[in-house]
């Protein structure tokens, strides 16, 4: 039975039974619970904060959140945010969804690893990156009680070594394609798996473009 906590439940519906079916068969065990939790962690932020929020639309982001780092939609030239929102764009155009909707759950994929910004934006966008805050970084922890921390983790499990497990999924997603890393937090993976890694300098950049001054 899907869990339920505090009437928070993964949304009964055709669209979101076919991203649950798609997910699980594409991608790690690891990514797929990990991505699950982070859909609950998003609900419950939502209810301490009083967003109303489409549920299918913040289950789809979460759920397609990380698809990017997959085999099976990674690019070699865009990071792997915007390949994950590209799945979920693809996906959501074969269901009856709005382009303004489309629109939403795209924004919070590729958002969701640039802190600061999608919590001021739509709550699907917000809520994304809030999920993804408390199960990578273990942000506003306490604002989740142990009954609800242990019911999530019951039903998708973290594993033992979770925190280096992410790491290292992170990595195997870009480590193909380095230079989509400048600028985020990719960058610091690579340079964690491979030291020496150059992770390039913005101000560097701008002191060595073709203006003359």
């Amino acid at each position: 039975m899907t869990l339920n906590i505090n009437g928070i439940r993964i949304p009964d519906s055709k669209m979101a039974r076919e991203a649950t079916e798609l997910v699980r068969d594409t991608e790690s065990e690891l990514l797929f619970n990990h991505s699950s939790r982070v859909y609950y962690w998003g609900a419950l932020a939502g209810k301490q904060r009083g967003l109303a929020v489409d549920s299918e639309l913040l289950y789809i982001g979460c759920m397609f959140h990380d698809m990017g780092l997959t085999h099976d939609h990674c690019s070699c030239d865009k990071r792997f945010e915007v390949d994950g929102a590209n799945a979920a764009r693809e996906f959501l155009r074969q269901h009856t969804v709005s382009q303004a909707d489309i629109d939403k759950v795209w924004t919070a994929i590729a958002l969701h690893t640039t802190p600061g910004i999608p919590e001021f934006m739509d709550p699907v966008i917000a809520l994304v990156t809030a999920g993804v805050e408390m199960d990578v970084l273990g942000i506003n922890y306490q604002g989740y009680d142990d009954e609800q921390r242990e019911a999530v983790v019951a039903a998708h499990p973290r594993t033992p070594q979770f925190k280096e497990d992410i790491i290292s999924a992170f990595y195997d997603g870009v480590k193909g394609k380095p230079h989509t890393s400048f600028g985020n937090v990719k960058a610091d993976v690579i340079a964690d798996k491979q030291p020496g890694f150059d992770k390039g300098n913005f101000c560097s950049i701008i002191r060595g473009s073709r203006w003359a001054s």
